[in-house]
């Protein structure tokens, strides 16, 4: 047996040699050089000023979600709730300093500052927060204005309208005369007019100024009375349908300048999404704190009879004319805003 393999063995090599060699081997992996590049996801930075809970708050983890979700991971968004990196009153200046990536500022509180968009807090009787927040991102698409030269908006949106959540009945507007309520903004210069006293403090301070009988109660969005326990202190609501407030979500204009293209097609696509997302959040949010507050604190609700509403309109006409005119000097044409704040107003109330 060995005699026959041998001669076998050695025909096998001879032949191998003659073919040049050992047979080439086939490269399995590739190399490090040819490896492909996985990159590196865009981490954003996003402050916003009040506690976690809050519906600003509630909107920002739902866009930040949205966003994490719709690049499949390729921006990754930290929040920051309750002023943790910015305050309120530095906000945007933080923002375009690059202190934070993103940050959601309210308009109301910076008077001036925003002389189009604040046509959104005007007393015309807005009845949602969807409404309001589709009207607010409807005048900005259209007129793109000035006032966010320094940083890339991200959404808009608004809150239901304001009312009167108060420890004492307000039944007419006899009720209102001399009462002192906490409210900041247009708001309170609405209140100012209708003959209450406003008394501008932060939210937070406002339950310890209700037991010290500071205030008799406060005018907001009604989703304070479960999120800040206001019910316990305010069980009686009067409805005026009064002027909302409105907020912003801005961006570093370098850190969107920067941005992938795709990433920047995604961010604008979720822009008006996002405005009525948070609107209908809110107004159901608020729904069901009312009926909380009902279940749990038999809250009562009060409206004012139909004259007492006109003569509402007509005291706080004013409200509108000073804006109107402030608009102007700043370079807005503020009628045709306003007309179409109303346009807009009767086509998102009949969807």
């Amino acid at each position: 047996m060995k005699r026959i393999l041998l001669p076998a063995l050695l025909a096998a090599l001879m032949l191998l040699a003659a073919c040049g060699g050992e047979p080439e081997k086939k490269e399995t992996a590739q190399t490090a050089g040819d490896a492909p590049v996985q990159a590196e996801p865009v981490k954003l930075t996003y402050a916003n000023f009040p506690p976690a809970f809050t519906v600003p708050c509630v909107q920002m983890e739902h866009w930040k979600e949205e966003v994490q979700t719709r690049t499949q991971g390729a921006v990754i968004v930290e929040t920051f709730p309750g002023g943790s990196l910015l305050k309120s009153k530095n906000m945007l200046r933080g923002v375009i300093e690059g202190q934070a990536d993103i940050g959601c500022l309210s308009m109301s509180y910076q008077p001036g500052v925003f002389p189009l968009t604040t046509a959104v807090e005007m007393p015309v009787g807005f009845s949602s927060a969807k409404v309001s927040s589709q009207v607010l991102w409807a005048l900005f698409e259209k007129y793109q204005p000035a006032e966010f030269a320094q940083v890339k908006v991200l959404t808009l949106f608004a809150t239901p309208p304001s009312n009167v959540m108060s420890t004492v009945p307000v039944q007419s507007l006899a009720d209102l005369q001399g009462l002192e309520l906490r409210g900041g903004g247009t708001p309170a210069k609405f209140l100012e007019l209708l003959g209450a006293v406003p008394v501008n403090m932060p939210m937070p301070e406002t339950p310890d100024a209700l037991q010290k009988n500071i205030v008799k109660g406060l005018f907001s969005s009604l989703e304070v009375l479960q999120d800040m326990k206001f019910a316990e202190y305010c069980p009686n609501v009067t409805t005026l349908n009064g002027p909302a407030y409105i907020f912003a979500v801005v961006m570093n204009q370098a850190k969107w300048d920067s941005l992938p293209e795709e990433v920047k097609k995604t961010l604008d696509t979720l822009a008006p999404e996002q405005a009525a997302w948070t609107g209908e959040y809110w107004d159901k949010h608020t729904a069901d704190a009312v009926e909380w507050s009902v279940q749990n604190h038999k809250l009562q609700s009060f409206t004012l009879t139909p004259e007492e509403m006109a003569q509402v309109a007509e005291k706080t006409a004013g409200i509108t004319a000073a804006w109107k005119e402030a608009a102007t000097a700043a370079g807005v044409p503020a009628e045709e805003v306003f007309a179409d704040l109303l346009t807009f107003k009767s086509q998102f109330e009949a969807n």
